[in-house]
């Protein structure tokens, strides 16, 4: 168990998902607003995906983490991995706040902490995607090194059917570690 110590002063626990959680974690997709359950890569709102994810964390294909406050789900990490082929150095990363934790450096340690985890698996670089409307999100990851790789026209079609472009960005380890402990040393963390 790990019991950390948000900006404000809250207290949240980060750990890996369990079967138990499977409610909270739905409770939490379905309390985020609209706009960013708009841009689920995949959706979260059923059973069967919560329970296929924590599947996932356990089997060692993902690593999950959650932020609990209470009884309370607020946060939610991943990151994907590419375990054969020719993008096995590659992890893919994913982090949602709930609303009112943001601004308070969850993103930030959420982040930090799916990076160690990364750097066990000798993970080398890490691939972040969205939609291009995703403009918060997308300034999150530029403030901790990552840059635009592509940006592919049309490629994402969001809960209510429209096309958007998806932006992939990327960082290698090495360039993420130097700006976090930039963050780390100063009041201006990537999560606001």
């Amino acid at each position: 168990m790990h019991i950390q110590t948000l900006n404000d002063g809250t207290h949240v626990e980060i750990r890996p998902p369990t079967y138990e959680d499977v409610d909270r974690m739905l409770a939490f997709f379905t309390s985020l607003p609209d706009e960013d359950r708009r841009y689920l890569k995949v959706h979260r709102l059923d059973r069967d995906r919560a329970e296929e994810r924590v599947r996932e964390a356990l089997d060692g294909r993902a690593v999950r983490l959650l932020a609990v406050a209470g009884d309370r789900v607020v946060g939610d990490g991943a990151l994907e991995l590419s375990h054969q082929g020719w993008g096995r150095h590659l992890g893919e990363i994913r982090v949602f706040v709930a609303p009112e934790f943001r601004r308070k450096h969850l993103g930030a340690l959420l982040i930090q902490k799916l990076f160690k985890e990364a750097e066990k698996r000798e993970v080398e670089k890490v691939v972040a995607r969205m939609a291009a409307p995703q403009v918060a999100a997308r300034k999150v990851f530029e403030r901790l090194g990552f840059h635009v790789d592509a940006v592919l026209p049309a490629y994402v079609t969001d809960a209510a059917g429209a096309k958007h472009d998806l932006v992939v960005m990327s960082c290698t380890l090495d360039e993420v570690w130097r700006e976090l402990k930039d963050f780390y040393d100063s009041d201006h963390w990537p999560d606001g």
